[in-house]
Formats: C-alpha cells, sequence, structure tokens
C-alpha cells in the first residue's frame, strides 16, 4: 500500500511561486534577443540613409526588413516592460491603500493582463497564419513571419502576468483577487442581453467605468484598453476578436512609429556620452552668476534635450540631478525647484522630436514635418511665460556669491558643449528640411552620439560604453509599453467608431456654442483631463482621429490644432492632484508632493497663459508655415 504524502497550501503555494520565478527568469533572456533587435533596426535604417543620400543608391529591402523587426521589437519590449513593472500605469489612488488591499489590487490587474491575452492569443494565432499567404515585395518572404510576434508576445506576457498574479501576498489574497476577477466576468457574461439593449448607453460600462475601475486599480493602460475593447465585442457584437488583432498590428506595424525606440535610445546615449552634462556646464558659465540664474540653466536645458529621450521623466532626470545640489547649495528651496522641474516637463510637450508630435503625424495624418516646424514657437511663448515667473520669483533674493565666469572659461565649456549644441540643430534641421526622415535622422543621431562618446572615451573621459546594453534593453522596454498603448487604443478606437460613437461625438463637438473658440475651448478642457489620466500618447490614439477631422471642417490648421491638443495635455500632465508628471517630478526633486503642490501654482498658471496665446493667436503655430488660418 503506497504511502500518500499530503502537501499543505502553503508548501504548494511555495512551489508554485519557485516555478514560476524560474519562469519569469527564463523569460528575461528576451531582453538579449530586444537589445540585439534594436542595434539591428539602428543598423539597417542608419545603412539605408546612407545609401540612400549619400550614395544615391537606395536600399529597396532597408524599409521593409525594419519593418518586419519593428513588430518582434515592439512586442518583445512589451513583455520586458511588463516584467519590469513599467508599463503606464495610474498608481496614485492604490498606494493610499493599505499594503494588503495594494497586494490585491495588484493581483487583479495582474490577472486582467491574463484575461485580456488569453481572449487574444487564438486570434492572434489565426491572424500570423493568415499574413503567412501574404508575401512581401522586396525580400518575397511570408508576411506571417512577422505577425508571428504577436503570438508569441502574448504568449510569453500570460506567463509573465500569471507568474506576477501569484507572487504576491498570501494565497488567501490572491484567491479573492480570482474571486473578484470571475464575478466581475460572471456580472457582464449574464449581463450581455441587456447590456445589448442599453445601445450605445454600454459604452459608458465598458469604455468609461470599465477602463476607469481598471486604471484605477493599476492595471496598464494599454490593457485596461485591451479588456474593455475585448469584453465590449466579444459580449454585445457579432464582429470577431480577430479585428482586435488586426487593428493592432496596423497601429503598431508603422514604419512611422519606429522612431520611438531610436529617439529613446539617443535620449540614453546623451547622458553616457557626457554631452547633457556639458551642455549644463556650459550654460552654468554663462548664467550661474546672477539672480535666478540656474533656474534659467534648467529651463534652457529642458528646452534643448526634450523629447529626444521619448519619457518627460528622462528628460527631467537628465538634468535635475546635475543642477539641483548647485541651486540647493545657493540657498534655492527643494519644493521650489520640483514645482520649476515640474512646469518645465509641461511647456517642452510640443518641441520636437517629441514623440508626442511623431505620434500624432502617424495616427492623424499630418505632416510631421510640419509639426517640427510648428512646435517651436509655441515652446517659446511657454518658456518665456515660465522665466517670467522665475523672474518675479527671484528678483529680491539676495545676490548670488558666485563669480562670473572669466571668457575663457565660458569658451572652454562652450567647445565641450559644441557637440551637444549641434545635436538638436542637425535632429530639427534634417527633418524640418526635408532632408531626412524623422526615423531616419534618429538613426543619425544615435550614430553621431556614439561617436562622439567613444572620443571622449579615446581623450580620457570616463565614458561607460559597456553601459550601451543596458541602454538598449531599457529603450526596448520604454518603447514596446508605448507601442503597445497605440496597438491597443487604436484597436479601442475602431470599436467606438464602429458603435457610431465617433460621429456623435463629431455631431456634439460640431454643435458646441461659440463655434470654433468654443470647440477649441472645450478641446482645452478635454484634452487636459485626458492627459492628466492618460499621459499624451493613449489620448491622441484615442481621440486624435476622431476630433482632428473636426477641427479640418471648423478650418483650423492640423498644426495649430495639434499644438493646443498638446500644451492642454502638458497642464494635465504635470497638474497636481491628478498629473502623474507632478509626481514624477517630485519623485526626482526628492520632496513630499504636498508641499510641491502649493508651489506649482503660479507655474501653471504661466503655462495657461501660454496656452491661451497660441490658441488665440494662430501664428504662433503656423507663423513659419506660410499660412495663417483664420477663426
Amino acid at each position: 500500500m503506497q504511502t500518500v504524502r499530503h502537501l499543505s497550501v502553503p508548501a504548494t503555494l511555495s512551489e508554485l511561486r519557485h516555478s514560476f520565478s524560474a519562469a519569469r527568469t527564463a523569460v528575461c533572456l528576451i531582453e538579449v534577443f530586444a537589445a540585439v533587435l534594436l542595434a539591428v533596426e539602428v543598423t539597417i535604417l542608419l545603412c539605408g540613409a546612407i545609401w540612400r543620400y549619400a550614395l544615391n543608391s537606395p536600399l529597396i529591402w532597408s524599409d521593409e526588413l525594419a519593418s518586419s523587426l519593428f513588430s518582434w521589437l515592439a512586442m518583445m519590449g512589451a513583455v520586458l516592460a511588463l516584467i519590469r513593472g513599467e508599463h503606464m500605469k495610474m498608481t496614485a489612488v492604490v498606494k493610499r491603500w493599505s499594503p494588503a488591499l495594494q497586494d490585491w489590487a495588484e493581483s487583479v490587474s495582474s490577472l486582467i493582463v491574463c484575461v485580456f491575452v488569453a481572449m487574444v492569443m487564438l486570434p492572434a494565432g489565426q491572424h500570423a497564419i493568415g499574413q503567412m499567404e501574404i508575401t512581401t515585395p522586396a525580400l518575397n518572404i511570408p508576411d506571417g513571419l512577422r505577425a508571428f510576434a504577436l503570438p508569441f508576445g502574448a504568449a510569453l506576457m500570460s506567463l509573465v502576468a500569471v507568474a506576477k498574479a501569484f507572487s504576491l501576498g498570501s494565497f488567501r489574497r490572491t484567491a479573492w483577487a480570482i474571486l473578484t476577477v470571475a464575478i466581475v466576468v460572471a456580472i457582464l457574461w449574464v449581463s450581455a442581453p441587456a447590456l445589448i439593449a442599453m445601445g450605445n448607453l454600454n459604452l459608458l460600462v465598458f469604455f468609461v467605468a470599465l477602463v476607469g475601475v481598471a486604471i484605477v486599480l493599476g492595471t496598464p493602460i494599454a490593457f485596461a484598453f485591451g479588456i474593455a475593447t475585448v469584453s465590449y465585442l466579444a459580449l454585445v457584437t457579432h464582429a470577431p476578436l480577430a479585428i482586435v488583432v488586426s487593428r493592432m498590428d496596423e497601429g503598431m506595424a508603422n514604419l512611422v512609429l519606429l522612431a520611438v525606440p531610436v529617439f529613446v535610445l539617443l535620449g540614453g546615449m546623451l547622458e553616457l556620452s557626457g554631452m547633457a552634462l556639458a551642455l549644463i556646464n556650459f550654460m552654468c558659465s554663462l548664467l550661474g552668476h546672477v539672480r535666478g540664474g540656474l533656474q534659467y540653466v534648467l529651463l534652457g536645458a529642458i528646452f534643448l534635450v526634450s523629447g529626444i529621450s521619448g519619457s518627460k521623466a528622462a528628460d527631467m532626470a537628465a538634468v535635475a540631478p546635475a543642477l539641483f545640489p548647485e541651486m540647493q547649495k545657493r540657498g534655492s528651496d527643494p519644493e521650489e525647484l520640483a514645482a520649476l522641474l515640474s512646469a518645465s516637463g509641461a511647456m517642452t510637450e510640443t518641441i520636437p522630436p517629441s514623440l508626442v508630435l511623431i505620434t500624432i503625424g502617424a495616427v492623424c495624418g499630418v505632416s510631421i514635418n510640419a509639426l517640427f516646424v510648428g512646435g517651436l514657437m509655441p515652446a517659446v511663448v511657454a518658456t518665456v511665460t515660465i522665466a517670467l515667473v522665475c523672474w518675479l520669483r527671484t528678483r529680491h533674493e539676495k545676490p548670488t556669491h558666485a563669480q562670473r565666469a572669466p571668457v575663457k572659461q565660458i569658451l572652454r565649456t562652450f567647445v565641450i558643449a559644441l557637440p551637444a549644441l549641434l545635436l538638436p540643430i542637425l535632429i530639427r534641421v534634417a527633418v524640418i528640411e526635408g532632408i531626412a526622415t524623422a526615423t531616419e535622422v534618429s538613426t543619425i543621431g544615435v550614430a553621431y552620439t556614439l561617436v562622439v562618446a567613444v572620443i571622449a572615451r579615446l581623450c580620457g573621459k570616463p565614458v561607460e560604453l559597456r553601459r550601451l546594453y543596458g541602454m538598449c534593453v531599457d529603450a526596448a522596454a520604454l518603447s514596446g509599453a508605448i507601442l503597445l498603448i497605440i496597438g491597443l487604443a487604436t484597436s479601442m478606437a475602431w470599436a467606438l467608431t464602429r458603435s457610431g460613437f465617433s460621429s456623435q461625438l463629431v455631431s456634439l463637438m460640431q454643435s458646441v456654442p461659440g463655434g470654433t473658440i468654443g470647440f477649441l475651448l472645450v478641446t482645452i478642457a478635454c484634452f487636459a483631463i485626458l492627459g492628466s489620466v492618460l499621459e499624451g500618447i493613449p489620448a491622441i490614439v484615442l481621440f486624435g482621429p476622431l476630433l482632428f477631422p473636426v477641427a479640418r471642417s471648423m478650418q483650423i490648421s492640423d498644426v495649430h490644432y495639434a499644438m493646443v491638443v498638446i500644451l492642454a495635455m502638458g497642464v494635465g500632465l504635470f497638474a497636481p492632484p491628478f498629473g502623474v508628471g507632478f509626481y514624477a517630478a517630485c519623485a526626482i526633486g526628492k520632496v513630499s508632493p504636498d508641499g510641491v503642490s502649493r508651489r506649482v501654482w503660479p507655474y501653471m498658471l504661466a503655462l495657461l497663459i501660454a496656452l491661451v496665446l497660441v490658441t488665440f493667436i494662430p501664428w504662433v503655430s503656423t507663423g513659419f508655415l506660410g499660412a495663417t488660418p483664420n477663426f
């Protein structure tokens, strides 16, 4: 008679956690794959640009190969972001809860990810198999090889999500999370006939209530969009879930968006090469001796490096640690510095090569060249208004003890900073003049920065080139998170369009009292709210394709409307108490948000003044485009 070994629940759970941990460790091998993919993408695009512009012999296969690899890079990046907890999400509410409730909420959000990927995995596989029948024109290979990135990535994300759900808290807490999700699924399933009978009011259930609850619980925004979309299509429509996959694939495969991971990598390389620090040192030698001089240096540095990293937090983190210690030595209040940092992040949302500009160009059909031209003057206006607040706040300070830098020191720091000063000019001029596309110029910028880093190392500077691998992994993860939002927001936007909501929204916006002025004011209010919750890119992907045609029907320039939208979202993103960018600035400044929130409002008021000026003086956005539309 065999002896039966009785396993206790805690022992079984421990074994499960160990196996999930091993699975997660195995998935981390994707880092190497993602880093190599990004390096290969940069090489292919750089070679394509050189052969096209320098050798006048275009490589007809380069864009096609880059596009095929891009789908794999996006999905592997999304997997990495899930492993590392770097998907965009709102945690301001959950952080106020007890540790037990936080663990429960994180388990629920992980299970939401599991449910979503389980619902799309089979349609993703079918979509990839269907794409095998299509061959690419230049390389003559099946397009399914590219499309298989979606089911492969979904499978990996399901493993990661399950591992996270069962590795948090106690077995009882995990069981409660599973029960919570099961109850919600059962309620939605049983309520399907009633939801169908509600007509378009059921959109409030799926795209307001369900998305809102998921986001409040800390579910990554991309998966909150995804679960709402598949739930809506599965329960109240006859549309196949393959539509979600195809729209997601379409949204993520746009070659214009390949600039996203490359610009993110470029931002990291700016810090690696020492160019960001050299730029700050030069500006300090010019302005460090005047009252509030370092505040102006902070504004100028953010203006010059903004948009290149692909993350507002990364922009701020590249500048603040180099400036804040010296500013505090000179008597600046840490909370005041964090407030200024928050405002400076909001003011530069329109500066090229901002990823929000690239996203608008890709999903709304607006010329990226025109957006790059139009984005500079609104940022200048916002910078001047912020600088005015700095002057008002520092004009009565005691004179600084810092000495005016001698001319010799200014010239020396200028020479050292010259490569950093030339890079933003190189990027913006190349795109604005049509010399290269935004994607191509991003690879040129990476090559340029790498050459500078190698030269600096040969000259004895402490440049750690071994950090390039980690930067490639970081860039892949951040861009994967961004691209997954774009893909799933594209699917959600299609569902809203299919329901008829888009036409209703267009009619509503066109009937706003006040005509064009009323429409612009409503736009500002809506995107300020959306920016505080969703950040820029998901809000643009969801509502940009719906509202830009309305703006065109009112004879508002696409570029002008884009600047209004972006600045409004910037104000929402960095305004307390909901703006996630505001909390990022406080974290970088290492201060409590409570004290900063009292000091940030004068800067927010200055940004609102800048927004009003940009809104009602279209020339600010379009004056250098050769056309000034009237209201």
